[in-house]
């Protein structure tokens, strides 16, 4: 299982920073990692798109999913039959919304271990043929970003980038919600909101630059992301 996470996923996402950051003007990792990130990101907008979509829905029917736990409480059986009629009525799939996240798990990971392996003489092996080998990649972005090391400003920037990110996700599901008090899974987003970003922060904190600013890049495109997508489609 890992010889094949490291053929299909680790090894081409390693060719393909590589390659970005042979043909970039100025040879700049850090650039090349940002424009790996984004790459990456573009497309799976269609599966982001598809994913809001279905978190909105859900939001939508969330007061007659309570209605219907509320008349069938003492029968399981009528209460899936119900739940079922509901989501095909709204041409709902409760799964939907989770598919495009576990879809992009694996890829997710793949750019982490790309990024915290890093690009040295080590890693440099496995580039294929026909990726010129740089040799002796400066870890050095922007002239002034060691991507080897830890820096907490850059940690913080990326805590505050998701705590927007988490606030715009809120403010979706308010704005889909008819019945904001009684919407668990609006509450347990709004719980988020303050949890997630501070833990980002504090995992961020010791890690090293490169795999942080692929952290900041993602969630930046996120934001943009989250607000083209609730303006052109929910």
């Amino acid at each position: 299982m890992t010889n094949l996470f490291h053929t299909v996923l680790y090894q081409p996402l390693f060719n393909l920073l590589v390659g970005i950051y042979n043909v970039l003007p100025g040879h700049d990792l850090g650039l090349a990692i940002i424009a790996l990130t984004l790459f990456i990101r573009i497309l799976f907008i269609p599966l982001s798109i598809k994913s809001l979509i279905s978190q909105r829905a859900m939001s939508q029917i969330q007061p007659k999913l309570q209605e219907l736990q509320a008349k069938h409480k003492d029968d399981k059986q009528a209460l899936a039959q119900a739940t079922m009629a509901l989501y095909k009525e709204h041409k709902v799939n409760p799964l939907s919304g989770c598919l495009p996240i576990l879809i992009q798990l694996p890829v997710i990971w793949a750019l982490y271990r790309v990024f915290i392996n890093g690009v040295n003489g080590d890693t440099l092996s496995n580039l294929y043929s026909f990726v010129n080998n740089p040799g002796a990649i400066s870890q050095t972005a922007f002239g002034f970003l060691n991507l080897g090391q830890n820096y907490p400003a850059l940690a913080i920037i990326t805590g505050v980038f998701q705590a927007i990110q988490s606030w715009l996700t809120v403010k979706l599901q308010k704005n889909s919600s008819q019945n904001v008090k009684d919407n668990p899974a609006l509450k347990m987003t709004q719980q988020m909101v303050y949890f997630f970003p501070i833990m980002i922060t504090v995992i961020s904190w010791n890690l090293p630059a490169g795999l942080v600013l692929y952290w900041v890049t993602t969630t930046a495109f996120s934001i943009f992301e989250q607000l083209y997508i609730r303006r052109r489609y929910v």
